[in-house]
């Protein structure tokens, strides 16, 4: 089995008009719930062995964020394709995973990232910013993820949610 973190990035800023959109940075909020994200991974003994993570200034942030409190030791692996990735793009980044990574964390964008849990679960989610999806997979290897896997979903968690 293997287990697959999908966090959509933390909340962005839009007070510079003139930035293109990948160039965007979290804002004050984005800044506070990304950490947050982190010390959940921690708590919940969820360290990934591996973060992929989409080159956008604002997931950047967040990717570091996160790696940094749940003390994350490995270098953060930022993919082009990430960036406004659709659904079968990021079946492709899963299945380029190694057999040794147990746990895999991806952080992203929406649409993307709300196709991807329900193609895996069979059922729609809700991914606000910052929000955390922890599913499960039948699959021993990543390689083996195709339009058949049904993962299932254990929690997601979204930081408005949190005490």
């Amino acid at each position: 089995m293997k287990t697959l973190l999908i966090m959509r990035h933390a909340k962005s800023s839009w007070e510079d008009s003139e930035l293109a959109d990948i160039e965007r940075p979290l804002n004050k909020r984005g800044k506070r719930d990304a950490p947050r994200m982190g010390r959940l991974l921690r708590e919940e003994g969820l360290l990934p062995d591996m973060i992929l993570s989409s080159p956008a200034v604002r997931a950047r942030m967040t990717a570091e964020a996160v790696a940094d409190q749940c003390e994350f030791s490995a270098e953060i692996c930022y993919l082009e394709e990430l960036y406004a990735a659709e659904l079968s793009t990021l079946l492709n980044v899963l299945r380029m995973l190694g057999e040794d990574e147990a746990t895999a964390l991806l952080i992203g964008h929406n649409p993307g990232l709300e196709e991807l849990v329900e193609h895996l679960t069979g059922k729609w989610h809700h991914m606000p910013t910052a929000a955390l999806a922890y599913l499960v997979l039948p699959e021993n290897l990543w390689q083996d993820i195709d339009e058949n896997t049904a993962a299932r979903l254990v929690f997601l968690w979204r930081p408005r949610e949190l005490p």
